[in-house]
């Protein structure tokens, strides 16, 4: 289960991703809306977790722009803001759950546990470039009635690359979307094996992987 946390405290942003992982999550956490923002537009997750007070763009406005884009994500906003006109606020504005600041972390992990329970309004769409199709619910690639063996870092870059084509994905996002840690990604060669293994792994479909120097890549239909 994929799982963005948004959390500007990174104490807690740290011990959250800590937490959630030890507990089989697969985790992404950033530190404001704006980079929550693109996340989900990189991936679909199962639940988000929203801090309410994070700089620049808040979590209720990423809650707000989540709904009036059609996104179905569950969300668990976390807040210190605990009157009753804040709950309210934040339900009204399409939170699933609120969880007040401090919290323990087992009763988070309940909530999570409910909020996956809980049906999803509509299944992600499946992602099409050329004749190659990604279903983000099953995590199957298939070119024609082929289907190709990917890792499960293949597939995240993939993923991402489709969700944004036709535009430039930087190295930069590619790091930080698929690799835990992105410093590692970015000083090395890594990026450029991985989208080397892709590349052969989609020789087969009627599309391409391009390398855009010293920005990133992008895949494009033939």
């Amino acid at each position: 289960m994929r799982v963005l946390v948004a959390e500007d405290d990174r104490g807690l942003r740290e011990a959250l991703s800590r937490g959630l992982r030890e507990s089989g999550y697969t985790v992404d956490a950033v530190p404001d809306g704006q980079a929550a923002i693109e996340y989900l537009r990189g991936y679909d997750y199962e639940v988000v977790v929203l801090d309410w007070r994070m700089p620049g763009v808040s979590g209720l406005e990423v809650l707000q722009w989540m709904r009036r884009d059609s996104r179905s994500n569950p969300v668990l906003m976390l807040t210190a803001r605990d009157t009753p006109r804040d709950r309210v606020t934040g339900l009204d504005q399409g939170a699933d759950d609120y969880l007040v600041k401090p919290f323990d972390f087992a009763e988070l992990l309940a909530r999570l546990r409910a909020l996956q329970r809980r049906p999803r309004a509509a299944q992600p769409p499946q992602l099409a470039v050329g004749d190659v199709v990604y279903d983000p619910a099953t995590q199957e690639v298939r070119i024609g009635t082929q289907r190709p063996a990917l890792t499960a870092t293949e597939r995240s870059i993939l993923e991402m690359l489709m969700r944004r084509s036709p535009a430039v994905v930087d190295r930069r996002s590619i790091a930080q979307n698929v690799w835990e840690n992105d410093a590692d990604a970015l000083g090395s060669n890594t990026i450029d094996v991985h989208m080397a293994r892709l590349r052969s792994k989609l020789a087969g479909g009627q599309v391409r992987i391009e390398s855009v120097r010293a920005v990133g890549y992008r895949i494009l239909g033939q």
